[in-house]
């Protein structure tokens, strides 16, 4: 009777999972109202906007609009084209970042070169890469399974693979995605089996080489620095970070007030891309940035509930890369979180689905319609239908 009830509320369930839907969507609302807030300042001041007030907020939900229709079609494609065409879209991803190295091509903003100009918008291949990274890992983990075990054979290929991605990343030079990628990469390949001994030997490498290349780039030494006292140097090394301190001792339990902000008037720098959670801290408290942490913790935790019951079905790279998405926003999110909190140095990386962006907004959203295909997918095989 029980296996009954239990088969006849799988047959009646929904066909995907409307709370993840409802997070998402949260989440980019949420992003919508307070990038507006916190861009207001920054473009009535910017001549090159033409003053308008209103000009982040238009092309933040022009964004939104983009990458949702992208992921209604990214939806409706199965998981296995997915497989078939990662080391594709992993080359495509490559192809993408040698060209915004090349100078009439790549575009030049803060002093690094980023973005690939399209005309009506800019294209960030390192946010489309983290995603192809996601894939391309999961797959390579799945066809290699019974080589995990071998350095030369297994893990070797994988590893000058991840060199050449974080060489191209860090020419631009953009370390944050490339820590990123490295901890999607590290992830899928320690949930698929790699070997105990190479997987600790990896993590030493990495650190080993991180704390190398901080100490041998002037500027992100400078960071480091103005991280452990940004008060020693508050108009210089540690203007951002205790700008940002301020708004969040300033936000204290329930914040100041939708709009009330008074470091986003020009104070704050990047308010409404990399800081926009010190903006919220200050204007909607401990309580709204508890509300955004628990809603970044719900998506981390059902993408792994998702890949257990792919893997229940042995659906090996569905589980990758399900867990590898919970990575790339489980991640990416604390990084920013931290570095706003001053408890990471500030690093040039946006809050998921929240900061203000298109190529981040884009790739986010797709990443998060695979998630749900792979939940659909699921439910299918539940119901007795194929995937």
């Amino acid at each position: 009777m029980i296996t009954n009830i239990l088969n006849r509320e799988r047959i009646n369930s929904s066909p995907y999972d409307q709370g993840l839907l409802w997070t998402v969507l949260i989440l980019l609302g949420i992003g919508l109202v307070m990038v507006y807030s916190a861009s207001i300042a920054i473009a009535e001041a910017d001549k090159a906007v033409g003053h308008n007030s209103h000009y982040y907020l238009v092309r933040q939900a022009i964004f939104i609009v983009i990458s949702l229709s992208a992921a209604l079609v990214v939806f409706n494609i199965p998981i296995s084209w997915w497989q078939k065409m990662a080391p594709y879209l992993f080359l495509f991803g490559l192809a993408l970042l040698v060209l915004v190295l090349i100078p009439g091509i790549g575009r030049v903003v803060g002093g690094s070169r980023r973005w690939l100009s399209l005309f009506v918008i800019n294209l960030q291949p390192s946010e489309l890469m983290k995603l192809f990274s996601a894939m391309y890992v999961a797959d390579y983990t799945v066809r290699k399974a019974a080589l995990m075990n071998s350095f030369t054979r297994g893990f070797l290929p994988m590893l000058v693979v991840m060199l050449l991605v974080g060489g191209l990343l860090l020419r631009e030079p953009d370390f944050g995605a490339f820590a990123v990628i490295a901890a999607i990469s590290i992830s899928i390949l320690w949930l698929g089996g790699i070997n105990g001994r190479i997987f600790a030997g990896l993590l030493v490498l990495l650190v080993v080489g991180f704390i190398f290349l901080i100490w041998s780039s002037p500027y992100r030494l400078e960071r480091v620095i103005g991280f452990m006292d940004p008060w020693a140097d508050p108009y210089g090394k540690g203007y951002q970070l205790s700008h940002a301190l301020i708004a969040f001792g300033r936000g204290e339990w329930f914040g100041v007030g939708l709009g009330a902000s008074v470091e986003k008037l020009l104070y704050l720098p990047e308010a409404h891309t990399d800081f926009l959670l010190a903006v919220i801290a200050e204007e909607l408290g401990f309580i709204g940035v508890l509300a955004v942490v628990g809603l970044f913790v719900w998506i981390v935790l059902r993408s792994f509930a998702i890949a257990k019951e792919a893997i229940a079905n042995e659906r090996y790279f569905a589980a990758l890369l399900s867990q590898g998405l919970g990575v790339w926003i489980g991640v990416q999110g604390i990084i920013n979180m931290g570095v706003n909190m001053g408890v990471l140095p500030t690093k040039g990386l946006t809050l998921p689905l929240l900061s203000f962006g298109g190529s981040g907004i884009l790739a986010n959203c797709i990443g998060m319609a695979i998630l749900m295909r792979i939940d659909f997918e699921n439910r299918r095989l539940q119901k007795g239908i194929p995937a």
